[in-house]
């Protein structure tokens, strides 16, 4: 191959779904006879590719650290070539042209295929559902659509991304039968809304569906969802979670708010009531179901009252895991548009605080509870005196780690069962269960 010797370093910024596509382009790449390396320690390929995020101001304030970085560099000769793609380069495509120039070409989000004949190679669709993977060989992230069809006041992903657009059924399992070809077990499904899924392609929503063909492909020992809207999850999902052994009990639901006053001021299509109502109905039709949700506090008019109502919201509910945010100002959104951005940044940040103390406490509390139970778990990593692992309640890289002393070899990528014989507040110690 004309390329071969030839090297590129991949360095991927924001969430999962970018993850995905630099592993597309990554592998379209290397089929055309690059050395591709993601995220390096120590970066020395003579092409660089940044991968950006442009969902809020952080995201936004490390990609443009992140690409000056590698402008400085090239400009000490340790870069020949540097390209900028993602949702940051979708976003501000003009802005960042005109203060980079550093930069030899910005792309676009979706704009893959110019990306790889911008090296000189022409992509092959024939590879359209092969990656190279950069999480462990055992587990992959599946991104079953793009785009979102939500009007929330505050993002601005529809922006950046357009309007929602399943891919479909049949070319998902292609690349799940891929995956499990190369050694993957465990499928992370992800989209901005999970929920949505189908709408636009097949005129009802198919979710239930996809996951039910995806659990019946052999060698998938487990699916998670992650990304589902309070207003969207069927009963047919609730179905098949609760009857298919290798779907986890396992649903990432981001709520935001409790309070009705700012659920509306959102735009979130849901009140305070249906909120507790879903969570009662969710934990009722799959028993043991791990909940995971994210927050936000200091949207524009949240008041004192708002926030308490929130911190209740989380003390009466006490989520299995939880992740919150502070609200930022993102130019061209109904927010940012429409209402001031009242909450001063201090409040916002101990607001942020006082939510996740509490959350802090119920996660310490509920860790407790794992101590004496035997769960079958996945082993990541060895890390120093221990095994790494997960199990089914567990995301790669956002949830609880299961530490595993290292008495006797595991295997990266097996399962086993152990049992919980201590607790912290971020992880639990485990012993393997012998058979």
């Amino acid at each position: 191959m004309r390329n071969k010797g030839k090297s590129v370093d991949f360095i991927t910024l924001g969430c999962s779904k970018n993850l995905v596509d630099t592993e597309r382009v990554m592998r379209q790449l290397q089929v055309a006879g690059f050395t591709v390396t993601a995220d390096p320690e120590q970066p020395h390929a003579p092409i660089a590719i940044i991968n950006t995020c442009g969902f809020i101001g952080d995201a936004k304030e490390e990609s443009i650290r992140t690409i000056l970085q590698f402008c400085e560099r090239k400009k000490q000769g340790k870069l020949q070539r540097l390209y900028v793609m993602g949702c940051l380069s979708q976003r501000y495509f003009e802005e960042l042209q005109t203060e980079i120039p550093e930069v030899d070409r910005f792309y676009g989000k979706f704009d893959f295929e110019k990306v790889v004949k911008e090296l000189g190679s022409m992509w092959h669709s024939e590879c359209n559902h092969e990656r190279v993977l950069t999480t462990p060989a055992h587990y992959a992230y599946v991104k079953i659509a793009e785009g979102c069809n939500r009007t929330c006041s505050y993002c601005a992903i529809p922006i950046i991304t357009g309007a929602y657009k399943s891919r479909p059924i049949e070319e998902i399992i292609d690349e799940v039968k891929w995956l499990v070809s190369e050694g993957v077990s465990e499928f992370q499904l992800i989209a901005q809304d999970l929920s949505w899924y189908g709408t636009d392609l097949y005129k009802t929503n198919r979710l239930a569906d996809l996951v039910r063909s995806i659990s019946d492909v052999p060698g998938v020992h487990w699916i998670r969802l992650h990304y589902a809207y309070p207003t969207s999850v069927t009963p047919e999902l609730l179905d098949v979670m609760r009857e298919r052994d290798n779907v986890c009990k396992y649903l990432d639901i981001a709520l935001q708010h409790i309070s009705d006053s700012m659920l509306k001021k959102m735009r979130r299509g849901v009140n305070k009531q249906g909120t507790y109502d879903l969570i009662a109905r969710l934990r009722r039709e799959v028993p043991g179901i791990c909940l995971r949700t994210t927050l936000m506090v200091g949207h524009p008019g949240e008041t004192e009252q708002d926030f308490e109502e929130l911190v209740t919201f989380v003390k009466d509910v006490r989520f299995d895991r939880m992740g919150a945010f502070a609200y930022s100002d993102e130019e061209n959104t109904y927010a940012a548009t429409h209402y001031t951005d009242d909450v001063p940044d201090e409040v916002k940040h101990q607001r942020l605080s006082t939510l996740m103390a509490v959350q802090q406490k119920i996660s310490d509390e509920l860790n407790r509870q794992w101590v004496g139970r035997e769960e079958e778990i996945v082993i990541d990593r060895l890390e120093g005196d221990y095994y790494v692992g997960r199990s089914q309640y567990d995301s790669p890289e956002v949830d609880l780690e299961w530490l595993v002393k290292a008495d006797e070899a595991l295997q990266t990528g097996r399962y086993y069962k152990a049992r919980v014989i201590s607790a912290a507040e971020f992880d639990l110690y485990a012993e393997i269960v012998k058979e």
